[in-house]
């Protein structure tokens, strides 16, 4: 199935709103994109529209939390994670219940432009003191992702895609928070992923993998706490990892391995990403492959990780 997880977490939302009366949801006027509006027509009551003022809605959502509300607060990723500094003192410090809901992730937003994408956040949330980060891959992983959020005392980010994905897990999937999901096995590289581009991860691996290269996939849903010993027993078993995903190199999952390996047992390591830039205007579909993100863009980047890193594993370097 394609579908878009923020649609994923609208629906699940509004299924919650029944199940815990607790549950309040908060939105900076795009609750038509967030999907919150599911939330909002069944539960008039319990949804507040916040207008365009995201600061306002973060101090409102920890007041609520502290007041016994488990409320969800809703905007675009670059817009929401933009107020830093309140989610900081408000939300990670006070150890407030909120559930901060980054919709619209990424590159893959598409023609909005750089002005819309969340391409930082990931490493803002990363950074905070007491918050958990979480970015699902698919329809079922986000479903079972958002009813944790749910029952978890504490400050928790999670990050959505406003386009489409395929579904990378079957009906019997278990999402486990903290833990590392691998999709395939193999021995002789490992490619780590996290939401948006955990599909074609796999499907680069699956044309590495006709060529005799058998490349291990794992999905990344918890950047954090991050799964160090998964990583580091991957770098072990396979020599050399591949991360990728649709953010900034710096401060996401490429630097959560890097972190991991560095302290515990270092292993070539490529990180596919932004490199050090902001993102632009073209259709998802064109910016995954002009900045390597597609399945022919990972498969190509992972065949010249493996020939630099056979080169170094000779010495002819």
């Amino acid at each position: 199935m394609v579908k878009a997880i923020r649609l994923s977490f609208g629906e699940t939302l509004a299924e919650l709103g029944t199940e815990i009366p607790e549950i309040v949801v908060l939105d900076a006027d795009l609750s038509k994109s967030t999907q919150s509006q599911l939330f909002a027509k069944k539960f008039p009551e319990r949804f507040f529209e916040m207008g365009i003022q995201e600061t306002n809605m973060v101090g409102v959502g920890a007041g609520l939390a502290l007041s016994g509300k488990i409320p969800f607060i809703c905007s675009f990723a670059v817009f929401l994670t933009g107020r830093y500094e309140t989610i900081r003192m408000s939300v990670a410090y006070n150890k407030a219940n909120v559930k901060i809901v980054g919709t619209h992730g990424g590159l893959g937003i598409g023609e909005d432009g750089n002005s819309q994408m969340g391409l930082e956040d990931l490493s803002l949330m990363r950074s905070l003191p007491n918050m958990k980060v979480l970015q699902p891959a698919d329809d079922r992983e986000t479903v079972q992702a958002v009813r944790y959020m749910a029952s978890h005392d504490g400050p928790m980010y999670i990050r959505l895609t406003r386009q489409k994905v395929e579904d990378v897990h079957n009906e019997n999937y278990q999402f486990e928070f903290g833990k590392a999901d691998q999709l395939k096995p193999g021995t002789d590289i490992t490619l780590i992923a996290t939401g948006g581009t955990v599909f074609y991860t796999l499907e680069a691996a699956h044309k590495l993998e006709a060529e005799g290269i058998r490349a291990r996939v794992i999905n990344i849903h918890t950047l954090k706490p991050f799964d160090a010993e998964a990583i580091v027993s991957a770098a072990r078993e396979t020599g050399g990892l591949v991360t990728v995903e649709d953010h900034n190199v710096v401060g996401g999952l490429g630097s959560a391995t890097a972190e991991a390996l560095c302290e515990n047992y270092p292993a070539p390591l490529r990180r596919i990403g932004l490199q050090d830039t902001f993102g632009e205007s073209g259709s998802s579909r064109a910016l995954y492959a002009k900045y390597g993100l597609d399945t022919e863009g990972i498969y190509r980047q992972v065949k010249q990780f493996i020939r630099e890193k056979e080169i170094v594993s000779t010495g002819q370097i």
